[in-house]
């Protein structure tokens, strides 16, 4: 007897949910990577692990998000408590392997390559062993062909996302590849969930092991999407973080070289008692003073502000 599959039991909710949750896990991690990989001064594999963390909790949580709204009429549906712990398991690590091996090694042809298959299977790996946690009274048979093509989204999404990691460093850049890794992964889950089909043995087989859905995944669930938040609220008191790395680099020598090329310029005046940091501007009204608004120079810069000391001794010397 073959069941009648509901994959949308609660309408749009559960989907829209579950890619607001990729979405949020994907724009974590990649943030996390780039600040890992772009300041020499952080701890790198504590960041990795958070980027990997992120991203592999944003994944399993967008798939049994999604699977609350699975449904077979014919039967109820429980899951088994340890093949669904191990799939949360598997998503991270799998994640763990990929995103280390790009943040140490590079985005060569052959590492991303490599990591991007062995994080793509990791992620279909997952999908199907939270699928296998599944007891009705019956058994899912799948359809092979789109098994192997929710397979293959798995792996491209997978490179993509490893090489968007290490190669986009700008926020709003991050953010769109989130929103696009999103979808990689939601389409690989729906899918996945394409090939299943459901064949019972009756409509009154015997005592199903196991947990409900709402018994097992929505306590599972607190955890990973706290995390998420923490991680979150990690990101927006990190400015490296929401602004990056490659943008403050940036604008810094940006700053530097325009004060160099104006003192480099500048002919030397004399000596201000009043103002020693400065040489007697009254009659060079081409050169004005800076602001701290001003996009050429920053005054609260530390390394700026020493270099104007050392030149006003200087000046103080030579006078």
């Amino acid at each position: 007897m073959q069941g009648t599959v509901d994959g949308f039991s609660y309408g749009a909710v559960t989907p829209v949910a579950a890619y607001v949750m990729a979405c949020l896990g994907a724009a974590l991690g990649l943030r996390c990577v780039v600040r890992s990989v772009y300041n020499e001064r952080s701890w790198k594999p504590g960041w990795l692990a958070l980027g990997a963390a992120s991203i592999g909790c944003g994944i399993w949580t967008m798939h049994f998000i999604a699977m609350i709204g699975f449904r077979v009429k014919e039967s109820p549906i429980h899951y088994d408590v340890g093949l669904t712990v191990l799939s949360l398991a598997v998503a991270i690590s799998v994640v763990g392997v990929g995103v280390f091996a790009v943040g140490y090694r590079g985005v060569s042809t052959a590492t991303l390559c490599s990591a991007g298959c062995v994080t793509g299977l990791g992620v279909a790996a997952m999908h199907y062993l939270g699928m296998a946690a599944i007891q009705l009274h019956g058994y899912i048979q799948y359809d092979l062909a789109v098994v192997a093509l929710s397979v293959g989204i798995a792996i491209v999404a997978a490179t993509a996302a490893l090489w968007a990691a290490v190669s986009i460093r700008g926020f709003l850049t991050s953010l769109g590849a989130s929103l696009v890794m999103g979808v990689a992964v939601s389409g690989m889950h729906y899918t996945g969930m394409a090939a299943v089909g459901v064949h019972l043995h009756g409509t009154t087989g015997g005592t199903i092991t196991g947990e409900s859905p709402t018994s097992i995944l929505m306590p599972m669930l607190i955890g990973p999407v706290i995390f998420l938040l923490l991680a979150g609220v990690v990101v927006m008191f990190d400015p490296m973080l929401v602004l990056g790395e490659g943008d403050g680099d940036r604008n810094r020598n940006r700053n530097r070289a325009a004060v160099r090329g104006r003192d480099r310029e500048a002919p030397r005046q004399p000596w201000r008692a009043d103002r020693p940091d400065r040489p007697d501007r009254a009659d060079r009204a081409d050169v004005p003073l800076e602001h701290p608004d001003d996009d050429s120079v920053s005054l609260f810069d530390p390394t700026v502000r020493r270099e104007r000391r050392q030149q006003g001794t200087g000046r103080r010397i030579q006078h």
